[in-house]
């Protein structure tokens, strides 16, 4: 049976990347099917969520209101919309996370990767922390079990090219939007999709593969 890959192209901070990801991950005990995962951050900076937003509290009230319609899309009720709204600080936007993911990449590989990005995602969306603080970031790390020397280490000094790798390379994808997912290199899944058309799109790129 041929091997199917699957490039998650999302962002800790994207509610539908929240969304889509148990869908994704129901998949992973099919035969030959393997999900890596790619960080891909809309905005890099406060500066770019002013320009794209307009000022931090628009964007807050704007992401929060995109979050409805994320809580309303979701197979297991989990995203607080209320506890996030009650938070002082503003708005982060994905940079710090996408560069842990990176440390967590190259210290644990596509594991360690979707394992922090999943725990990063559920301490924004469900635990109201704030994933735009530094230390933060680096305390859901050593909660999941990084050595934090180690990990720091690689966040400084290597994250930062291989999270310029990933944009890049969904850059040459023309991906714009997160969650993106990438078949095999060429089917192009954009949104949080339903299961049925994820499974349906797995099936016919393992049909085109075996001709």
């Amino acid at each position: 049976m041929s091997t199917i890959k699957i490039e998650f192209f999302h962002d800790a901070v994207c509610g539908w990347c929240f969304v889509i990801a148990p869908r994704l991950y129901a998949l992973k005990d099919e035969p030959g099917l393997e999900i890596r995962h790619r960080s891909f951050v809309l905005q890099m900076s406060r500066d770019a969520m002013v320009d794209r937003f307009g000022s931090m509290p628009h964007a807050k009230d704007t992401i929060l209101h995109h979050w409805k319609g994320c809580a309303e899309a979701e197979d297991t009720k989990r995203i607080n919309i209320e506890g996030m709204r009650r938070q002082t600080f503003e708005y982060p936007n994905g940079r710090l996370s996408a560069l842990a993911c990176q440390a967590a990449q190259m210290i644990g590989g596509d594991e360690g990767h979707g394992r922090l990005f999943d725990a990063l995602q559920y301490a924004h969306l469900v635990d109201s922390r704030n994933i735009g603080d530094r230390q933060v970031v680096l305390d859901i790390a050593a909660e999941q079990g990084f050595c934090l020397k180690e990990f720091t280490q690689c966040f400084e000094a290597d994250a930062p090219g291989m999270l310029q790798a990933d944009i890049a390379l969904g850059q040459r994808l023309n991906i714009r939007f997160t969650p993106t997912l990438v078949i095999n290199g060429k089917w192009i899944l954009s949104g949080a999709v339903s299961p049925d058309i994820l499974r349906t799109s797995v099936e016919k790129a393992r049909s085109t593969a075996e001709v």
